[in-house]
């Protein structure tokens, strides 16, 4: 088989590019933008047309910014059509065609761009997947630009009110000339509003552990030789569960299974990673969605802690893991067939125990997270995936078992988070997202052990460092997960 590729430059850029348009915050003001530039290009060259396309635009910048400042995901996005209502009442002015375009560019670059060509030439999905994926951004939730129900209110009432000051400013209007009041009004209104909604409605979110961690002293006497994390990217928990997986069935049986374990908030690959591995929040790391302005973590991560001790970790990931832990990650392209992508990933993180032996070694497995993404989570093709990730994991481990890496090696088989409907968002914690399927196994890990307590996966980079005997990560706030380890169920 090939060996799989790592990412190149380009494919970095152009995943961090990607996520300006993937990602619903930064998506917003550029589709908006961009739509009404189209709009108007017929005018350009007209005089007056410059100063009155700036002018109406400074005026919906407030806008703009609360809208990027607030998230409306899940049924929060019910609420986004009453402020479209009351500029329909206030400013009673509706233009048809720019709706028409609006609507017309955002299904096209939402179910044909992304949902079929984006998706046939990253890891070939059919050309006929629009015939699905029409489906899935009418039901994702998630505020990604591929949340339709989120986004239409945005940005017609952004466009319907860039298009009526445009045309004051084009009929001679001036800024003295604004109806000032009315305008502060309808702004502050939305803004009460807004504020009201997320505090009294935007409840769901994970507490965070208001401590650094402290249920287990430091262990200076390492437990294992290595430990062997693999991540299968939005493996959601019941879907994990109707799949066929004999594999990973006996894995937990063997060892111990947290029954509650929660992914954080928002639910990002990227800021799921961070948090996992440095044993924090957001809040704290600094990592808050897939779309990195500022590279790097802002605390010790689990590969620091090593470091200490002299000890070795490696991530093998997706490119834009490399914003968080820079080169503790081994990268490998996802431009590749999502048949085989997992496939070549194995491939190479078996090529990676051989030659570098990392006592720490993280794989991330994305084939079932992409086909979520792509094809929906409440279909065979996702079980498939599932299944075919179980067996991916089996002779994995059974070649570390025959080169005698597994002896004295605790294995963390998890997800990151897991999936909604619709395109199998995640991020803002939809039914299917917020538990993640999370068990351990090893010779010092506890058998036949369910813990039904919840727990939080910003407990592995703590855990991991209690079991490799090194200093826990400065910032790390989870609590080592004692409930699997042997030696605390003989005390």
């Amino acid at each position: 088989m090939e060996e799989v590729k790592k990412a190149s430059k380009f494919e970095k850029v152009a995943a961090r590019c990607w996520n300006l348009l993937n990602e619903g915050k930064p998506f917003t003001p550029i589709f908006v933008f961009g739509t009404f530039l189209l709009f108007s290009i017929s005018q350009f060259g007209q005089p007056g047309f410059i100063p009155a396309f700036f002018s109406s635009f400074i005026l919906i910048v407030p806008l703009l910014v609360l809208y990027y400042l607030f998230d409306f995901p899940l049924f929060l996005r019910n609420y986004l059509w009453f402020p479209f209502i009351a500029y329909l009442i206030v400013f009673k002015v509706v233009h048809l065609p720019l709706f028409f375009l609006a609507l017309g560019l955002y299904f096209f670059f939402t179910i044909l761009f992304w949902g079929t060509l984006y998706y046939h030439l990253r890891i070939g999905t059919s050309w006929l997947n629009f015939t699905r994926f029409w489906k899935l951004v009418l039901k994702n939730s998630d505020s990604t630009s591929g949340n339709a129900q989120e986004q239409m209110p945005k940005f017609l009432l952004l466009l319907s009110l860039w298009y009526y000051y445009y045309e004051f400013f084009r009929e001679d209007g001036t800024f003295s000339g604004v109806d000032w009041k009315t305008l502060l009004i309808f702004y502050g209104a939305l803004l009460v509003y807004t504020l009201i909604l997320h505090r009294n409605l935007f409840d769901w979110q994970p507490k965070a552990i208001p401590t650094y961690t402290q249920n287990m002293p430091e262990n200076e006497k390492a437990l294992n030789e290595k430990v062997v994390v693999i991540v299968i990217d939005g493996m959601r928990k019941d879907r994990f569960e109707a799949a066929h997986t004999p594999y990973l069935d006996s894995l937990r049986k063997q060892g111990t299974e947290f029954l509650n374990m929660e992914t954080v908030y928002p639910a990002r690959t990227v800021v799921c990673f961070s948090s996992m591995f440095t044993g924090t929040y957001p809040f704290e790391h600094g990592i808050k969605s897939n779309m990195v302005w500022k590279h790097g973590v802002n605390v010790e991560s689990i590969f620091d802690s090593l470091r200490k001790v002299d000890k070795t970790g490696k991530m093998l990931a997706v490119a834009h893991l490399v914003d968080a832990f820079g080169d503790d990650v081994e990268t490998f392209t996802a431009v590749m067939k999502n048949d085989v992508v997992d496939s070549k990933i194995m491939e190479k993180a078996r090529k990676v125990m051989d030659e570098q032996d990392p006592d720490l070694f993280i794989v991330q497995l994305i084939s079932t997270d992409q086909t979520g993404h792509s094809r929906g989570v409440l279909y065979d093709e996702y079980l498939q995936k599932i299944h075919e990730a179980d067996q991916h994991v089996k002779r994995f481990i059974e070649h570390l078992e025959k080169t005698g890496k597994a002896e004295n090696t605790t294995f963390i088989i998890c997800a990151d988070h897991g999936q909604a409907d619709g395109i199998g968002g995640h991020g803002h914690l939809d039914e299917g997202e917020r538990f993640v399927p999370f068990f351990m196994y090893g010779p010092h890990i506890a058998q036949g052990i369910k813990v039904e307590e919840k727990k939080s996966l910003v407990s592995i980079a703590p855990t991991i460092a209690y079991l490799l005997g090194a200093p826990y990560p400065s910032h790390s706030r989870g609590p080592v997960l004692v409930e699997a380890l042997k030696e605390q169920e003989q005390k």
